[in-house]
C-alpha cells in the first residue's frame, strides 16, 4: 500500500524520521510508519518497569541543545507531510465511493465546509 500511496516520495519512520532507504523493514499503520529499530527500541522500553508519573518523550527536550531541536524540526515536518499526504488518499477514496463531506467533517470533528476546503483542492 505505501508504493501506492506514495510513488513519488520516500516513506521516513514516523518516529525517528529515518527513511526507508536506511532502514532494514518499515511497517505501515493508518497514516504512520515505524522502521525496525524503531520497534526494537520500543520492545526495550516496554520490557522496562514504567517509572511512577512517567510521561513518555523521545527524545527528551529538556537534555537536547537548541540544534539538536532545530535539527529534528525538519524530520518532524517530514512525517507531519506524509501523515498529510496519507489522510488526503484516505479522504479521496471516500470521496470517490460516494461519501458526503458532512460525513467526512464528522468524523474528522470538523465542519462540511472545513473537510471539503482542506481536501478537495478547490478552495
Amino acid at each position: 500500500m505505501s508504493a501506492q500511496l506514495f510513488a513519488d516520495r520516500t516513506l521516513h519512520c514516523s518516529f525517528c524520521g529515518r527513511p526507508e532507504t536506511e532502514v532494514s523493514k518499515v511497517v505501515a499503520g493508518p497514516g504512520v510508519y515505524i522502521c525496525d529499530g524503531c520497534v526494537r527500541l520500543c520492545g526495550d522500553i516496554l520490557a522496562r518497569p514504567a517509572a511512577p508519573g512517567e510521561t513518555p518523550e523521545v527524545p527528551v527536550s529538556e537534555t537536547m541543545t537548541d540544534d539538536e531541536i532545530l535539527e529534528l524540526l525538519p524530520r518532524i515536518a517530514s512525517v507531519s507531510a506524509q501523515v498529510d499526504a496519507s489522510l488526503q488518499t484516505w479522504v479521496d477514496r471516500l470521496r470517490a465511493r460516494g461519501v458526503p463531506w458532512a460525513r467526512i467533517g464528522a468524523a474528522l470533528g470538523v465542519a462540511r465546509q472545513s473537510a471539503w476546503q482542506k481536501f478537495s483542492g478547490q478552495a
